[in-house]
């Protein structure tokens, strides 16, 4: 499948099982299958939802190679790889792409604030130390660099630099950015609310967290608009939009972890600094899933 194709629709950002401390391996594998079976068109493991901060190296490693080993090529598995460490952020690439995976998941760095030519510097190193495609994750609000147009454009050109996950909300960019790199620059959208008029613009998929909990509906939506059935496409918005306003009352993964415990599907516990959701929130989310049709 080449790789203008094979990036499309859904794609899960999973969070990571613990049970008492650890990565819940049964309830992992037990979520991948799940959500291939739903019809989520690929993973991403170890992004921010899947707590990538708060996981040690060899816990980041073993996530990677559980996703790839349970998707058994059944869809595309994008993994996580970033870091504001040049070094650590070629590292968790050299890895994924030894483990298997089709792409790799690199976040602009945060924290150190990296100028334009920094960040060039920082993809150009992870492009010339693996062989598949990167999907720049452009996230100012986490971040607190926004990767301008200009500098996505010349990173581009490099062979691996295959597209963007832009989670700027500003729904602009994606034609700013298919102007200035054609149709082949994949965008996915890294905002659930503003999928449905991100794909609207030219955008490929979205790289959901909501599909954690509702994978087959935030896959019928994709499904729908790249089909051009906007229609369609609203109708399962107006069934999500509680959802995607509920699981980020709080931080989206522990609003995630919720609903998923909610469904029987893992336990709910997180990493701190991060916490479970209050109960306030549960409740909204409970309502959420009930208007979409998730549970009784």
């Amino acid at each position: 499948m080449a790789a203008k194709t094979k990036f499309r629709g859904s794609f899960t950002a999973l969070v990571t099982p613990f049970k008492n401390g650890s990565v819940d391996e049964a309830a992992l594998r037990g979520l991948i299958s799940w959500q291939i079976e739903q019809g989520s068109h690929g993973l991403v493991p170890v992004g921010t939802t899947g707590e990538s901060p708060t996981l040690s190296h060899a816990e980041h490693h073993r996530v990677v190679e559980m996703c790839i080993d349970e998707a058994k090529g059944r869809v595309p598995v994008i993994a996580g790889a970033g870091s504001n460490s040049t070094r650590e952020a070629v590292d968790l690439a050299v890895h994924a792409e030894k483990a298997g995976a089709d792409a790799v998941l690199v976040v602009t760095p945060y924290y150190n604030k990296p100028t334009q030519e920094g960040m060039y510097q920082h993809f150009k190193a992870v492009n010339d130390a693996i062989g598949i495609p990167i999907i720049i994750y452009n996230i100012p609000p986490r971040s607190v660099v926004d990767m301008s147009v200009e500098t996505m454009t010349r990173l581009f050109e490099l062979k691996n630099i295959a597209g963007v996950k832009d989670a700027t909300a500003n729904l602009a960019r994606v034609s700013q950015q298919r102007h200035a790199m054609g149709p082949d620059f994949i965008q996915l959208s890294g905002e659930d609310m503003t999928a449905l008029a991100y794909m609207a613009a030219g955008g490929h998929g979205c790289i959901s967290v909501v599909a954690n909990v509702a994978p087959k509906l935030c896959a019928d939506l994709m499904t729908a608009v790249l089909q051009g059935d906007f229609a369609t496409g609203l109708k399962i918005q107006d069934r999500l939009t509680p959802l995607h306003d509920a699981i980020f009352k709080e931080p989206g993964l522990a609003g995630a972890k919720h609903g998923l415990k909610l469904l029987g599907r893992l336990e709910e516990e997180v990493r701190l600094p991060l916490m479970s959701v209050t109960p306030p929130t549960g409740k909204v989310i409970r309502d959420a899933m009930m208007h979409a049709g998730l549970i009784n």
